[in-house]
Formats: C-alpha cells, sequence, structure tokens
C-alpha cells in the first residue's frame, strides 16, 4: 500500500487521464527530499505522479502547479518533456495538489563519472547535456505562453532575497559564513543580460536518456523553474566542475581527453556557441551563490526532519554536509573578490 487514497486516486485518473483504465498499482520511488513521486501501472503503461508534501510547508515551495504548467508549456514544442496527462489542485483527492505525466523509459546516470562509459560516450553524453540547457534557453516563453512565469528585474538579486528569507526561516544554528554571504551577495549581484527560462536544478541525474543513445528523452524536477538570467542554469551545471567526484555529479579532476569527459573550457565554449554568447562572466559570484542556495535548500531540509516532515531516509544525510557547504560558498566568494 502507498501512502495514498488509492480509491480516490482511482476515480481521478479514470476521469482525468487519456487511456486509463484500472485496476492499477501504485509505488513511491526511493529518494526525492522535496516532493513525493510515485509510479503508477495499469494496463501495461505507466504514469508518474507528483504531488506536495502532506503537511506545513514555507509559502512559495514544493509548486507542483507551476511545475505542470510548465511542462504542459514546453511539450508541445519539442523539447525533451515528459508528457502531462492532468493537474489537480483539490486537496480533498489526496490531501494535497498533484499532477500526471507519462513515465519516460530510459536511463539515469546517478554518476556523472559515468564509470561503465568508454571515453567517446562520456564526450556524446555530455554534449547532449550541454545542447539541451541550450535549447531551453533559447525556446521563446513569451510564445508559449509563459511570459508572466517568472518576475521582469534582476534574477540573482531576487533569487538572493529569496534564498536568505528561506534560509532565516527554517534557521536552525548559527553560520558564520551564511551571514557572511546574506550580506555580501546582494551588494555584488552581476548585470543581468538576457533572460530565458530556467530550470533551477539543472545537473546530469534530473534528466532521463534514450536507453542506447546519447540523446535526452526528458528532463525531470522543474520545481524551481522560472523565467531569470540563463546563466543560473549554466552556472548551476558547471559547479560539478568544482565539485570532487562523490558518486553524484562532481567531475573535478576527471576531465579531458583521457576520460572523455570535456573541460570546463569546453563545455563554456559549446554553450557560447549554440547560444551566441562570446563569453561567460568570471564564474566564482555566481558558483558562490549557488552554493549558498544549496546550502538553503539544505537547511529547509534540516528543519523539515526536525519538523518531523521530511519524505527521504537520505535527508539526514544531505544535511550533514550543511557546514562544508557554506564553508565553500564562502571560499568562493573570497575568489570573487570578498
Amino acid at each position: 500500500m502507498s501512502d495514498l487514497d488509492e480509491a480516490r486516486l482511482g476515480k481521478w485518473l479514470a476521469a482525468n487521464v487519456a487511456g486509463f483504465a484500472g485496476p492499477f498499482t501504485v509505488a513511491k520511488f526511493p529518494g526525492g527530499q522535496s516532493n513525493p513521486t510515485y509510479r503508477i501501472d495499469a494496463g501495461g503503461r505507466a504514469w508518474v505522479l507528483r504531488r506536495k508534501p502532506f503537511g506545513p510547508i514555507l509559502p512559495s515551495a514544493h509548486a507542483v502547479e507551476r511545475e505542470y504548467r510548465l511542462i504542459a508549456a514546453l511539450h508541445p514544442t519539442g523539447f525533451p518533456v515528459a508528457r502531462p496527462f492532468g493537474l489537480c489542485e483539490d486537496p480533498d483527492v489526496l490531501g494535497a495538489p498533484f499532477y500526471v505525466m507519462e513515465m519516460v523509459a530510459g536511463r539515469t546516470f546517478w554518476d556523472g563519472a559515468l564509470p561503465d562509459m568508454a571515453p567517446a560516450g562520456r564526450t556524446a553524453v555530455y554534449e547532449a547535456i550541454v545542447d539541451t540547457l541550450a535549447a531551453l534557453h533559447s525556446v521563446d516563453y513569451a510564445a508559449i505562453g509563459l511570459g508572466d512565469y517568472g518576475k521582469p528585474g534582476n534574477y540573482f538579486e531576487r533569487q538572493v532575497a529569496r534564498w536568505s528569507k528561506q534560509y532565516r526561516m527554517s534557521q536552525t544554528d548559527d553560520m558564520p559564513e551564511v551571514e557572511r554571504l546574506i550580506e555580501w551577495l546582494p551588494r555584488t549581484v552581476p548585470a543581468q543580460t538576457r533572460t530565458s527560462i530556467v530550470h533551477g536544478d539543472f545537473r546530469i541525474d534530473n534528466m532521463i536518456f534514450a536507453p542506447e543513445a546519447p540523446e535526452v528523452r526528458a528532463v525531470l524536477d522543474w520545481e524551481l523553474s522560472t523565467l531569470g538570467d540563463p546563466l543560473a542554469d549554466f552556472s548551476y551545471f558547471l559547479m560539478s566542475w568544482v565539485t570532487a567526484p562523490e558518486g553524484r555529479s562532481g567531475v573535478e579532476g576527471l576531465t579531458g581527453p583521457e576520460t572523455g569527459i570535456p573541460t570546463i573550457e569546453a563545455v563554456v565554449a559549446r554553450y557560447c556557441a549554440a547560444t551566441g554568447r562570446d563569453g561567460v562572466p568570471d564564474l566564482n559570484w555566481y558558483f558562490a551563490y549557488n552554493l549558498f542556495r544549496l546550502t538553503g535548500i539544505v537547511q529547509g531540509i534540516k528543519k523539515r526532519i526536525i519538523d518531523g516532515n521530511a519524505s527521504s531516509a537520505e535527508a539526514a544525510k544531505t544535511v550533514e554536509r550543511l557546514p562544508g557547504l557554506a564553508a565553500a560558498a564562502w571560499g568562493f566568494a573570497e575568489k570573487a573578490g570578498a
């Protein structure tokens, strides 16, 4: 049994999802710190359900409604997202809003080092990821009805304010580096020169690849998406190049012709060519910001553990990284001139 009311869910699926017919089974995916996610199987087909967590949550967090709106707008453009089937905003059905999308078959790479792959295969995978990000940043968001999906003005300014506030709302300890970042980041925000759809968590394990080819079939986890500075996504993706290999996205020290993982310079060159840029600004400010934001996210997870409201056994392990994240963020701030 899952933690969902399966009788109510079955009625909703039959009424709202084209081609659905019971009986069906539901299984919760392991992991996922934020929006609990389930697999639904019926009649040889599979769907994915994402819902908000039960219990009290921060006002702007876990916005599955926004996530659904975005994939519903992107799917018809041919950009690789799962096909959306329906959104339920009535908490009476399952206790929290949720949406249903197709289950995209393929491979997920949990380790950015791609240990089981030949160098040429690694290069092809990374080039496909960079090209997918460039394609996202080239979408005409106004033309697909997302002109109001984010606020105008400097994205990083808003984000620094937002994550400072989220951090304060879920603060449990005093971390001097975070206090320094909350003071320094708003004073030093770089100018924004472009606006695009921003994914907000763009990394190798948030996409599904074709079973046999270096082709991105679906980008997942859009809950942090908005309109903003495309350098937010790009610099966040590049964090993997300054993160030691940890069995997740980190590839620091693993790049070059021997491994096939492109160097940070090669990734920057490919992205700039695809998006018509002549280069990117000093990345250290962006790295400091990204780690500050991650500190805010992990602090939120810590607060949810304390409140008895975290949705994953992995959560406690994640929270152990908090002091290291804050220290690393301030380290990049110092490189950027703080």
